[in-house]
């Protein structure tokens, strides 16, 4: 393993639940020899990747990992629009609205907007969820092929829900929903009481890919309102697609929004 990879790995470590990290705790999640653990974080310490808290031996992510991930979401054109579009949604609407990208199996929030109920989901950048249990995640996955999208999940899946996907299968027919449709939905799946609806848009020139969502508490949003979200995000995703001539985009099917329960 090259120190550029064990240094990725334990930048993975951090979670909103894991704030810091040990020589222990790199030991344990990752299988590290001690010494080497020992080493590595202080040479990423060193290099101002991490920094100690205190005068413990804990260490956390530095400043420049922050100021390398605003500057990911400044380069990043497709993410500045597409956050645009979701923060005057989020704004419209009072609920919580957020850009997620796909690394492989799993989703990750990249920008966030909080809303203004007083009951609200709560969004945390970086963290990763199941792509195939989540409506961010199958927007984008619904952009792959059925055999592409078969072979992210060689071992089948494992549902973290009895409202998820169930098999391969179950998945691809949602994913096929989802084109017709131009959405996806997901309602108590991979985050128990929550309901979601997003949109997937993409730029050909860079390749990049996002999920515009907006989540809700299930029990709080009338019909109407859905309808409303579903209409608001697919058609500022679309406006999004003709500007990056975005030949993968699936345009919302409004007929079947407004007859889905």
């Amino acid at each position: 393993m090259s120190i550029l990879s064990a240094a990725a790995d334990v930048l993975r470590c951090f979670s909103s639940t894991r704030h810091d990290v040990t020589v222990t705790d790199l030991v344990t999640l990752l299988g590290m020899p001690k010494s080497n653990a020992s080493r590595l974080l202080r040479a990423m310490r060193d290099e101002g990747l991490l920094e100690t808290v205190g005068d413990s031996k804990r260490y956390r992510p530095a400043v420049l990992l922050c100021r390398v991930g605003q500057f990911y979401r400044f380069a990043a054109s497709l993410v500045d629009r597409s956050d645009a579009v979701v923060r005057r949604i989020s704004d419209a609407v009072g609920h919580t609205g957020y850009i997620s990208v796909r690394r492989g199996a799993e989703v990750m929030g990249v920008t966030a907007h909080s809303g203004r109920h007083a009951l609200r989901v709560v969004t945390t950048i970086g963290d990763g969820l199941p792509a195939f249990a989540s409506s961010t995640g199958r927007a984008l996955l619904a952009r792959l092929s059925d055999d592409e999208v078969r072979a992210l999940y060689p071992n089948g899946l494992v549902p973290p829900s009895v409202t998820a996907p169930q098999h391969i299968d179950d998945l691809l027919a949602r994913l096929a929903l989802t084109r017709r449709e131009g959405y996806a939905e997901s309602d108590d799946e991979a985050v128990r009481g929550v309901h979601a609806v997003s949109v997937a848009v993409g730029d050909p020139e860079t390749g990049d890919e996002v999920a515009l969502c907006i989540s809700f508490p299930a029990a709080i949003v009338e019909p109407a309102e859905r309808l409303a979200i579903i209409r608001s995000l697919g058609e500022g995703a679309a406006e999004i697609a003709a500007l990056t001539q975005d030949k993968r985009f699936y345009p919302l099917n409004l007929s079947i929004a407004e007859t889905a329960p």
